[in-house]
């Protein structure tokens, strides 16, 4: 077994949220390598790629991105729908292994070393205060690794977690979705299917790709029925809708979604980003945000720690209390709402949404929608109509009944360009 050179840190997946930290660790002077067990990073692509405009300065980057959109159309079971169209664009549709290329990139550039077609294996055990682990390289090779701070950035199925034993009582949902090279459609706007036919548990989506194609897709609770089985229901739709069926995929995606609460996400000498710490907005299933944040308060607080030589579990912790404190009351709101979406009927379904297109609330989804921060305006939808409030639990009517969630600024850094 050939001994590879001791790190300050081991970051385990080249995702967004894995080369996020490694850049910012490099770029302060720390020893970093990246493990990313696939042969080429960003493939295969790991998610839709529908993102805020935080995700752009988060990678100091546009040149990623396919196209953006401007409205959104909510359709219910029944297929009554809502739809919201702004002025300006709301999201971006991205390319997204071009994205994960990118933030490699800028890891290495910052000084990480960035090793693919290499899987993390296990713990060894303990040397001179480091972690040692075992990985697989190319060609089966086997390397032993010790660092000072292990990151598990190795998404939803997360080998890291389960070496640390970091308990992680999470959901998985899985999804499908595959990318169509021509589709009919609005070009400026996503479209969302509800209901049990389509998705039960989440949604179906419809996004344009900016080049006349379209991502389709599904993700759903795993009661039994395959996401694919849902996908099809949902292709089944779109072709009588359309007057066409779409066609020829050029690329398919199948993932699991993680949804929930991990109680720790650090411990001694080891730290969870990302997927791995199912830091996933529960309403959307969208990470990419989510994940990069919180790799930059993982870097902020482990460059403060390895500076004082103090990678414990007790010293650790400040990482989940910044990232909680910032988004963790987001994600609480968020969760208890997708719970309470999850209870309701078709027949619920239907009457929101119809109670969505009456006067006002459209208005102000336009002006306080935020794929980032859903639960916002959700609170101020159901302080501002009764009716909403009468279809769904008082419960929920009181869980909002108070001010709006503060959106943090995320502007505290100087964004790396």
């Amino acid at each position: 077994m050939r001994p590879v050179p001791s790190v300050d840190v081991l970051v385990v997946g080249a995702g967004p949220a894995g080369s996020t930290a490694a850049a910012r660790l490099a770029a302060r002077g720390h020893s970093v390598l990246v493990l990313e067990e696939h042969a080429r990073v960003g493939l295969p692509v790991q998610c839709a790629g529908l993102v805020s405009r935080r995700v752009l300065d988060l990678a100091g980057s546009a040149g990623f991105v396919r196209t953006s959109v401007r409205g959104a159309t909510v359709f219910g079971p029944s297929l009554g729908s809502v739809a919201f169209r702004a002025p300006e664009a709301r999201a971006y549709v991205i390319d997204r292994a071009g994205l994960d290329i990118e933030l490699a990139d800028r890891a290495a550039r910052a000084g990480a070393e960035i090793r693919t077609a290499t899987r993390f294996d296990r713990i060894v055990g303990r040397a001179d205060g480091r972690t040692v682990v075992a990985a697989t390289g190319p060609d089966r090779e086997r390397l032993e690794i010790a660092a000072r701070l292990v990151v598990g950035a190795d998404g939803v199925a997360t080998a890291v977690a389960r070496a640390f034993r970091l308990r992680r009582p999470v959901e998985i949902l899985p999804a499908f979705e595959a990318e169509f090279p021509q589709s009919p459609g609005d070009p400026d706007a996503v479209e969302v299917y509800l209901g049990r036919k389509f998705a039960p548990g989440l949604f179906g989506w419809w996004i344009p790709d900016g080049s006349g194609g379209a991502r389709v897709g599904v993700a759903a609770d795993a009661d039994g029925t395959s996401a694919r089985v849902y996908f099809d229901h949902l292709l089944e739709y779109l072709a009588r809708r359309f007057g066409t069926r779409l066609a020829n995929p050029t690329a398919y995606l199948v993932s699991g979604i993680p949804i929930g609460d991990v109680p720790r996400t650090s411990g001694d000498g080891v730290a969870l980003v990302g997927d791995a710490a199912a830091q996933v907005k529960p309403l959307s299933g969208g990470g990419i945000f989510t994940g990069m944040r919180c790799a930059e308060i993982l870097a902020s607080v482990a460059d403060d720690a390895l500076r004082r030589g103090d990678l414990s579990a007790t010293a650790l912790a400040e990482y989940d209390r910044r990232w909680r404190a910032e988004l963790g009351e987001e994600f609480k709101r968020a969760l208890h709402l997708r719970r309470v979406f999850t209870r309701l009927t078709d027949d619920e379904l239907d009457r929101i949404v119809a109670a969505l297109r009456s006067a006002g609330l459209t208005e102000t989804i336009v002006a306080f929608g935020d794929i980032d921060f859903p639960s916002n305006v959700a609170g101020r939808l159901l302080r501002q109509s009764p009716s909403l409030v009468r279809l769904l639990p008082k419960a929920l009517g009181a869980y909002w009944s108070s001010a709006p969630l503060r959106v943090p600024d995320l502007e505290d850094e100087v964004r790396r360009k």
